[in-house]
């Protein structure tokens, strides 16, 4: 327990800079008539004949032999424990109200129970450090003070499923069914597979594009032929110079194409041996972005900067944005603006690879006492197809439920109409899905893949060379995870 205190203590550390016996004597005692038996019997065989009466009596009317009647009780004391009483307040941690909200619409609270949000933005790591601060309280803070269920990243869930303030979902009676995808499972699972939590959303994402400029650019904006001309980065580029071209930017941010980089890395940022290592993928994107950013393909800007979100007006220049549908539904809004947006010219495509952004999981706190609650809630929102299907047609949501899914990407009638005038994204995401890994996460992905691309940012907009932001890059390294090796200079 030290070992993961230290863990914590030095995670919030971290924010301030920016993860039986009962059983085998009850059977005897059930089979001690069989055992005792022969020990009844051997003396009537021995005894003299004036002692022959007892040999006689029935073995069934034997003192001995009746005493294990008045032993079954104990045989029997599995039926008669008592179940685990459960709690009356239940808290939730998390940074936002999105889940809240879910949460208030289609789960019905246990009478009796008080459900208490504590919620905490995400700005400059202030969640993780008040979750952090009541996880390393957790086993002194009184009953209806103790985390029952906590929200996390993919970014950083590592750090909270590898430790013991989180618990195995299968002891509380929870099973993951087959209609949850499994990178979903992966990523709130252990290192040694033991999974503490679920995802009530699937985030595959796709490249979300202007159907206007794609016509100017492409002479087509239907979303097949917009595919086959961006459905590899070697097309993906080329689009960009012809883009560049007709007066448009490819894409707003030099972080946008990131994370479909990022989440296809082949090794881990660090090895077994704490060596730091730059997967072909993260080369490759750090490429193409010094490429873009030298040739007017794309901004400066970072992927939230109102620099790049003003390029979602319909006065904007840029032809592709990249996001699952949570981007596009939620954080599109200046499209969506009824004066200045562009709602209905706008469609996605699956683009040059798949990959998935963000998520939200629902991890069990070690400690809490609602464990029935815990599995009722996770069932809730993976399981239960009517919630599922509810998270689909109200919420603008792709379920973590693969029946559901395919059920709207089937549907000739289902389209987006918040955005992409009807499109079926459904049918999209469904196929980006099948494809996405969770493969070489660590605890570190955080701060490394945050670090790099804001050292880079600064290379990127000429405030300093390459060289320069690469050394920022890894002083941060070395001042945050100070046994991590680095390249050798």
């Amino acid at each position: 327990m030290k070992k993961l205190v230290a863990i914590l203590m030095a995670a919030l550390m971290l924010v301030g800079i920016v993860a039986c016996t009962a059983k085998p004597a009850e059977q005897p005692a059930a089979e001690q008539p069989a055992a005792e038996q022969p020990a009844a019997e051997q003396p009537a065989a021995e005894q003299p004949a004036a002692e022959q009466p007892a040999a006689e009596q029935p073995a069934a009317e034997e003192p001995a032999t009746e005493e294990p009647a008045a032993e079954e009780p104990a045989a029997e004391e599995p039926a008669a424990e008592e179940p685990v009483a459960q709690g009356k307040v239940f808290n939730i941690y998390a940074w936002n109200v999105e889940f809240k909200g879910f949460f208030e619409k289609y789960y019905t609270v246990p009478e009796g129970v008080t459900v208490n949000w504590i919620i905490t933005p995400s700005d400059n790591g202030a969640y993780q450090q008040k979750l952090d601060e009541a996880l390393l309280n957790q086993e002194n803070a009184a009953d209806d003070e103790k985390i029952d269920l906590f929200l996390a990243e993919a970014d950083y869930i590592g750090k909270y499923v590898d430790s013991d303030y989180t618990m195995d979902i299968s002891k509380i009676g929870f099973t993951n069914a087959d209609t949850m995808y499994d990178y979903t499972i992966k990523a709130a699972s252990d290192v040694n597979g033991v999974c503490k939590g679920v995802s009530f959303q699937c985030c595959p994402a796709a490249v979300i594009y202007r159907k206007s400029i794609a016509k100017d650019v492409l002479g087509t904006d239907d979303p097949a032929e917009v595919q086959a001309a961006i459905d590899s980065w070697e097309k993906f580029d080329a689009v960009a110079a012809q883009a560049k071209e007709k007066g448009y930017l490819m894409t707003a941010s030099f972080a946008e194409t990131f994370r479909a980089f990022s989440n296809n890395c082949t090794m881990p940022w660090v090895d077994a041996n704490d060596n730091l290592q730059f997967d072909p993928q993260i080369t490759k994107w750090i490429e193409q972005t010094d490429n873009y950013i030298k040739n007017g393909y794309t901004l400066t800007a970072g992927v939230w900067d109102p620099e790049k979100t003003n390029e979602m007006f319909a006065d904007g220049k840029t032809m592709c944005f990249f996001g699952p549908a949570w981007y596009y539904n939620f954080c599109m809004t200046n499209a969506m603006d009824p004066e200045k947006g562009c709602v209905g010219d706008w469609r996605i495509v699956m683009g040059p690879q798949a990959y998935f952004w963000g998520g939200t999981w629902l991890l069990a706190a070690t400690g809490s006492d609602n464990t029935e609650m815990l599995k009722d809630i996770f069932e809730t929102f993976t399981i239960n197809e009517d919630v599922c299907t509810k998270l689909v047609e109200n919420e603008g949501q792709y379920p973590n439920n693969t029946k559901v899914a395919e059920k709207f990407a089937n549907d000739p009638n289902w389209g987006n109409t918040m955005i992409l005038d009807g499109q079926n994204d459904t049918a999209i995401f469904a196929e980006l899905a099948k494809d996405i890994k969770w493969e070489n996460h660590t605890n570190y992905d955080q701060i490394l893949n945050e670090g790099l691309q804001n050292k880079l940012q600064e290379y990127f907009n000429g405030s300093v060379d390459y060289e320069t932001a690469m050394n920022n890059f890894y002083q941060l390294i070395k001042e945050t995870y100070p046994n991590i090796k680095l390249p050798a200079a």
